[in-house]
């Protein structure tokens, strides 16, 4: 069995496992909500450990935690409170964040669950007794000191979103966007026929079907940006309601100086600490954003699936790289698998959007948002997909990507949507008729023309040149 060492807070004594670092309020969170098994995200996690670190140091800086206060520390408690808030931001104990996520709606526990790790840890490199009911870096007095759960956990949940999109997604878009760019060029005299509506339409090369791949994909990192923009202002500093209570005023932009230097991202204050404690639109907009990334992932991976259908039923203009078996029936065949993890990546991020927006909405009332776990864990989640997918994508497919050129260039003397070039030589009418009669006889458009001798066979070669189609004409 396990063991276990008794803790008090303000509500009596709590059973806690012997060797944890947390203390009483994270025992009893871990008690009453054994909802999911989810805990929280690490990304969140050691955005907390950042937060604490930057906490600290702007209250180091600005005379309070060695002050005249309630048990001032001296400089080396004030070291240790700011090494083993670092060893949190680093994700040396991600094992001692057990609460689910599921919790309560400020996050009140998971902010308890940080500090009294942080405090423990900071205790025993001090040489002291962590286990001790005397606290000499106390969680609440020193840790969290001029901070409430209700400015500090939003300020963590933008920091480690904002650190995730740059530092994942960001570059996982970009090298996805590359690779497309690089198929594109490679394939740019490739010429095949184009599809709107599922039907024949014009020719165009496949080079630029995939130059629109990858232009998708450079709007898709501009959106990661505007995405990573939105969550930039820190509510830090606002402490319970906004208005700033028991701490100093220039804490908040000190804490956000702090995590902008720990983290390469340029953080500011809340412009309004009402707005920030309050409200979560940034995190409604963030995601906003990446559900627009996530339906031109679907978008796009969809069209590769198409356009690699087959081998011999399909269209099968581009050949997906075989990576497992298909069936367990039908011996060699194999599917488009990557294409379809991607779009189920992409339906998560999109159905995880609702559940943003609806916690926006409706999440709160007055100075407070009471869905705020749930959230940070949704965006994260989303992003983590996005980013992963996106690098398992280029990896296992787009690379490796090939041009079927007979396929491609089968089917573009067949199509009827050939006739589209004549229109200024004969007429719209005309052009319609031949379409038809060439369809109900099996002939192309080139054959009927020139038994009908519709044009002259220097002009009908010119205007029926495939790639001439692909580009405009100023003639």
């Amino acid at each position: 069995m396990s063991k276990f060492r008794i803790e008090r807070d303000s509500m009596g004594e709590v059973r806690v496992p012997e060797q944890a670092y947390y203390g009483a309020q994270t025992q009893r969170a871990v008690e009453n909500f054994p909802i999911s098994g989810w805990t929280l995200h690490p990304h969140l996690i050691h955005a907390m450990g950042l937060v604490k670190i930057g906490c600290a140091t702007a209250n180091n800086d600005l005379g309070k935690l060695t002050g005249t206060g309630k048990n001032p520390l001296n400089a080396e408690q004030v070291e240790a409170l700011l090494a083993a808030a670092r060893e949190v931001s680093e994700g040396k104990f991600d094992d001692q964040f057990p609460i689910d996520v599921f919790q309560t709606g400020s996050g009140t526990s998971s902010n308890m669950n940080c500090n009294e790790v942080i405090s423990n840890r900071a205790i025993e490199l001090m040489g002291g007794d962590r286990f001790s009911p005397e606290k000499p870096i106390h969680p609440n007095d020193h840790v969290n000191m001029g901070q409430s759960t209700n400015d500090t956990f939003p300020t963590a949940i933008h920091v480690a979103v904002a650190q995730a999109i740059d530092k994942q997604l960001i570059p996982a878009l970009k090298k996805f966007q590359q690779s497309l760019a690089k198929k594109a060029e490679q394939w740019d005299r490739i010429i095949k026929i184009g599809r709107t509506h599922l039907a024949d339409a014009t020719p165009l090369r496949l080079g630029q079907e995939f130059s629109g791949f990858a232009r998708q994909l450079e709007l898709s990192v501009e959106r990661a940006g505007r995405a990573l923009e939105a969550v930039l202002e820190l509510p830090v500093g606002g402490t319970a309601v906004g208005t700033g209570i028991n701490t100093h005023p220039e804490f908040g932009s000190r804490v956000a100086k702090s995590l902008s230097e720990q983290t390469g991202i340029p953080f500011v204050e809340a412009a309004n600490h009402f707005e920030a404690n309050a409200q979560r639109d940034g995190l409604v907009e963030c995601h906003g954003q990446l559900r627009a990334i996530a339906s031109t992932l679907f978008n796009l991976t969809n069209n590769i699936r198409w356009l690699g259908s087959g081998p011999r039923c399909g269209f099968h203009e581009i050949a997906i790289p075989d990576r497992q078996p298909g069936s367990s029936i039908m011996p060699g065949k194999v599917n488009p698998v990557m294409c379809e993890s991607m779009m189920q990546v992409a339906a998560r991020v999109m159905g995880n959007d609702q559940t943003i927006a609806i916690s926006g909405a409706a999440g709160g009332n007055f100075q407070l948002n009471i869905m705020m776990p749930m959230m940070g864990q949704t965006v994260l989640e989303s992003v983590s997909l996005l980013a992963s997918c996106s690098d398992a994508f280029v990896e296992f497919c787009s690379d490796d990507l090939e041009a079927d050129e007979k396929s491609c260039n089968a089917a573009v003397e067949k199509s009827l949507a050939m006739v589209t070039s004549l229109n200024p030589y004969i007429g719209y009418e005309k052009a319609s008729a031949l379409a038809k009669q060439a369809y109900k006889t099996g002939k192309t458009i080139r054959e009927l023309c020139t038994e009908q001798k519709v044009l002259d066979p220097e002009t009908l070669n010119e205007a029926l040149d495939p790639m001439r189609m692909t580009e405009p004409h100023a003639d």
